[in-house]
């Protein structure tokens, strides 16, 4: 069995899965950047597949980017145009072709947090 990736986004200042947020997918290599995925979480605040399926995984470096501003916007936490939180990448290593990664985001209009989910 191959790895693969997975994420979701909650909203932790409505206590609500964050539905709607577009997520990117890049791997990285040195400073190059390569788009290889985009989704857009569902009412569960879950991509409906794993952004990274199991016969593209590929040990290495990545970046997940959520769009987090347009959602915080349509939530009605921001009060201005202008969020303090617009897009959010996290950089990640994946050095296990046989392991499934979780990297969830926690989202608040001023903060964010994320780890290594199960």
């Amino acid at each position: 069995m191959s790895g693969y990736l997975t994420t979701h986004v909650l909203d932790t200042a409505r206590g609500v899965p964050a539905q709607g947020i577009t997520i990117l997918l890049y791997r990285v290599s040195g400073n190059t950047h390569t788009k290889i995925a985009e989704a857009v979480t569902n009412a569960d605040g879950r991509t409906d597949a794993p952004i990274l399926n199991k016969d593209d995984f590929k040990t290495g470096n990545y970046e997940l980017v959520f769009q987090a501003g347009t959602y915080l916007r349509t939530a009605k936490l921001i009060n201005s145009g202008t969020p303090f939180l617009d897009e959010i990448p996290i950089r990640f290593g994946m050095d296990d072709a046989a392991a499934h990664y979780h990297v969830p985001l926690l989202l608040s209009p001023f903060g964010y947090s994320t780890y290594r989910g199960s």
